[in-house]
């Protein structure tokens, strides 16, 4: 062997050492990108078609404008500049080219439901703003999704059209990400935010806004209160229709709060002198029932 040979022998050998040096110097590509992978990439370049990002894939990735925010974006230099590294999500696997689509709109997304759920999980009251109106309630902007209050679960339900631009509190009724379902209620969040001022012995005025066989419906400011027939008089009561009539203001005190079942459970014979005053001097025992619920609390602990 010639040192010609050996020479070119060595100078192969060399250049495969570094080369493999180099190689194991580089990041480990990974070439199986799945539909709903998050992967992190740098901007490449803007072209007609969209942005191309670099995710260390054969091909640069493709991030279409429409997918490039939730939001309207003005300026795409100042928004992702060029070598900018961020997280992105697959929306399309690999062409035949080796190029996958990208999204950070669809990420965006994503994050958002995940804040929802929080929130749900956590039972927590938030504000939404109406955007429109159909027959069955109010649709509304939440986090840049569509939500939908029905016209059930709102307070004012009259003029659908005059809550348009306003602000309102809700809770959960139904969060569904796979169906992109959001339906909410200001209802619901009005009665945690009122339970939270109610306690046992507290004296409340309400309007009747219905009369059973078995008990008196009373709204207390978009709470309702049962006042059940065996609590308006310590007398045997045979017709709660011959007492109340829906529309009277009635005075009733706390006796009894489930917040889990929003139950407020009323009594006005904790208010009576005598057995059977309620049905004999109703407007006496209403007038004066300030004085009669302090006493009554001072002689039931439990009120107390």
């Amino acid at each position: 062997m010639n040192s010609e040979s050996i020479s070119s022998q060595g100078s192969k050998q060399s250049f495969t050492m570094d080369d493999f040096a180099k190689a194991l110097e580089q990041p480990q590509y990974n070439y199986e990108f799945k539909k709903g992978q998050i992967v992190t990439g740098k901007v490449n370049s803007y072209e007609s078609e969209g942005i191309y990002v670099d995710v260390g894939g054969k091909s640069l990735a493709l991030l279409p404008f429409p997918e490039a925010s939730l939001g309207d974006i003005e300026d795409l230099s100042e928004a992702l500049p060029l070598q900018q590294e961020r997280e992105f999500l697959i929306i399309r696997e690999q062409d035949a080219d080796g190029e996958v689509l990208l999204s950070i709109k669809q990420l965006e997304i994503n994050q958002i439901w995940e804040r929802l759920a929080e929130l749900e999980a956590g039972g927590q009251s938030f504000q939404v703003r109406v955007i429109g109106t159909n027959k069955g309630g109010v649709t509304v902007d939440i986090q840049s999704l569509r939500g939908f209050v029905p016209r059930s679960h709102l307070l004012a339900r009259d003029n659908l059209e005059s809550l348009i631009d306003q602000v309102l509190t809700v809770n959960f009724l139904e969060l569904d990400q796979e169906k992109k379902k959001i339906v909410m209620s200001q209802r619901l969040a009005t009665q945690s935010a009122g339970f939270s001022k109610l306690a046992v012995g507290q004296l409340l005025e309400g309007k009747v806004v219905g009369v059973k066989p078995f008990g008196v419906f009373v709204d207390l400011e978009g709470l309702t209160g049962l006042l059940h027939i065996t609590q308006v008089s310590q007398k045997r009561v045979d017709s709660l229709s011959t007492i109340f009539s829906q529309g009277n203001l009635v005075k009733a005190m706390i006796v009894d709060l489930d917040e889990g079942r929003k139950r407020i459970s009323l009594s006005t014979k904790v208010l009576e002198n005598y057995p059977g005053e309620m049905l004999e001097k109703i407007d006496e025992v209403m007038e004066s029932a300030d004085a009669r619920a302090e006493r009554a609390r001072k002689a039931l602990p439990q009120l107390q």
